[in-house]
């Protein structure tokens, strides 16, 4: 196919596609919420909106980091042209498949929705097999992970099994919270050391392997105890051994030290919300004061928002030949992002009202918004020439 800037790297129609979709779910998931349109697809309301944010929205903007990504940190080849294109109507004809399952023969809905990752395993497997860091190949049970949980969410979808269906969800987020320690585990002091180094503050922080496998261990730990619904004091207890062991591993990256710079504050912020979720699941499990499911929207808005728009924003301007400066528009969207957290979380855990979550949806969806407003035409543009003082 022509080579045009869109298809000249996965983040431009990834992050396109992931944030134009954000609102239409947030508008759709808030006219279902209340009672102005009725969901098509014969699930409960909160497993459509979950698969939706996870599979639509949320796999969208990952797989525009990761594959974009891949080329620069691990040394494979890009995925550009037409096997990004190939990816990018999987992607579409997954929503499609989902949204009028309903009126499609029971196979068909869950074929046309997994065949995305089955694509992106057999494109990404052959070259991360070959690359020097073995610790890519993590990337390939992870997508088997989220293909697997989608193809169990279908076939408990078309038994009209909430329970199983929403199990299936669980796992999916329980592998994109394993990808996103490992992958931002890696960027975040990475791009903090780059940010100490050039203000001649210290340096970065050492790459401690066990403390990465034991928090990497208790994070499996947990999410096999949340899976099998293990006794509350098992999960309970892995969650606080993972507030206490990625606290540690967060602290040491000096975070506070870079705060002035907004693409880094916006990182680590996503990380103190991913200590706040599991400081939520813990006590949820072991006292009952909150609602166990208080961690997720901990997680899901606020930490996995936060740091896919600071990545977005990363990428968007590193890639197109622009300085590493978030906007001062994304400034703001990272603003509401926060805030679309703490309203969503205090809905569920403090205040316990369901008025708060119509405007933390609002917010949430604005983010995105803002960044279509900052980046839709950069997306679709051609990259600007590099100065020779850019990286």
């Amino acid at each position: 196919m022509p080579r045009t800037a869109v298809w000249s790297s996965a983040f431009r129609p990834f992050y396109l596609l992931g944030a134009a979709y954000a609102p239409l779910l947030a508008a759709a998931w808030l006219a279902a919420w209340l009672g102005l349109w009725v969901v098509p697809a014969g699930l409960p309301l909160k497993l459509v909106h979950g698969h939706e944010f996870i599979f639509g929205f949320a796999a969208a903007i990952i797989f525009g980091v990761v594959i974009t990504a891949l080329p620069s940190w691990a040394g494979t080849d890009e995925i550009d042209g037409g096997r990004l294109a190939l990816l990018v109507a999987l992607w579409l004809i997954g929503r499609l498949g989902f949204w009028f399952a309903p009126w499609l023969p029971t196979p068909l809905p869950a074929l046309l929705d997994c065949l995305l990752y089955a694509a992106a395993i057999f494109m990404l497997a052959p070259a991360l097999l070959h690359v020097k860091n073995r610790l890519y190949l993590l990337l390939l049970p992870i997508l088997a992970a989220l293909f697997l949980a989608n193809l169990v969410f279908h076939h408990a979808a078309g038994r009209g099994d909430a329970a199983l269906a929403g199990l299936a969800l669980r796992g999916a987020i329980w592998a994109i919270v394993v990808l996103y320690v490992l992958k931002g585990g890696v960027l975040a002091p990475i791009f903090t050391g780059n940010a100490l180094r050039e203000t001649g503050r210290g340096e970065q922080a050492a790459f401690l392997m066990p403390l990465e496998a034991a928090a990497l261990l208790a994070l499996l730990l947990l999410a096999g105890f949340d899976l099998a619904a293990a006794s509350p004091a098992l999960s309970g207890s892995a969650a606080l051994a993972c507030a206490v062991l990625y606290g540690w591993r967060s602290l040491r990256w000096q975070g506070w030290r870079v705060a002035e710079v907004p693409l880094l504050l916006a990182m680590h912020l996503g990380f103190a919300l991913l200590l706040l979720a599991f400081t939520l699941k813990a006590v949820a499990d072991l006292t009952g004061a909150i609602a166990e499911a208080s961690w997720l929207h901990a997680f899901t808005v606020g930490s996995l928002g936060l740091m896919m728009l600071g990545l977005m924003t990363r990428v968007s301007q590193r890639h197109t030949g622009r300085p590493l400066i978030m906007p001062r528009a994304m400034q703001l969207a990272c603003g509401l992002m926060f805030l679309a957290a703490a309203l969503r979380v205090v809905s569920g855990v403090g205040a316990g009202s369901t008025a708060l979550i119509g405007p933390a949806t609002l917010l949430w969806a604005g983010a995105f918004v803002i960044f279509l407003w900052c980046y839709a035409r950069i997306l679709i543009s051609p990259s600007l020439p590099r100065t020779s003082n850019q990286p």
